[in-house]
């Protein structure tokens, strides 16, 4: 399973030059973060009323090529590996290159573990999700 959104580069994410901040990327993956974990069955309201949130216990990023100020990233998640109380999920953020090709900007990984909140407690991966790969 894969999804797919888009953000366009406001001002506030990038420096004098109009270059995209590492910082901002962060936020762009988070984003889509949120919309494989919907897709998953873990929406806000779902999250609230079971009280178990997917939880970023590591994050590592790879800056290839800068985005600049306008620019339209194209950020896609999906799932690589699910194991017992973790899962890990894949990033790919690209722009236009014209001429109907993308660039590669950034590609992330994140490990996720789903948290029973107020514990604090691990839960198992669904193992439906497995089936996802």
């Amino acid at each position: 399973m894969e999804v797919e959104i888009s953000e366009s580069v406001p001002f506030y994410d990038t420096d004098c030059g109009g270059v995209v901040s590492n910082i901002a990327y962060l936020r762009y993956v988070e984003k889509a973060r949120m919309a494989l974990f919907s897709r998953l069955g873990m929406d806000a309201s779902t999250m609230t009323e079971t009280g178990i949130f997917p939880t970023v216990i590591r994050t590592e990023i790879d800056y290839r090529s800068p985005a600049r100020l306008g620019d339209v990233i194209r950020i896609t998640a999906h799932l690589t590996s699910v194991e017992k109380v973790r899962t890990i999920c894949a990033y790919r953020l690209t722009v236009d290159a014209g001429a109907g090709r993308e660039r590669t900007i950034c590609e992330a990984v994140q490990t996720v573990a789903l948290v029973q909140m107020p514990s604090g407690r691990p839960k198992r991966i669904p193992e439906a999700w497995s089936r996802l790969l």
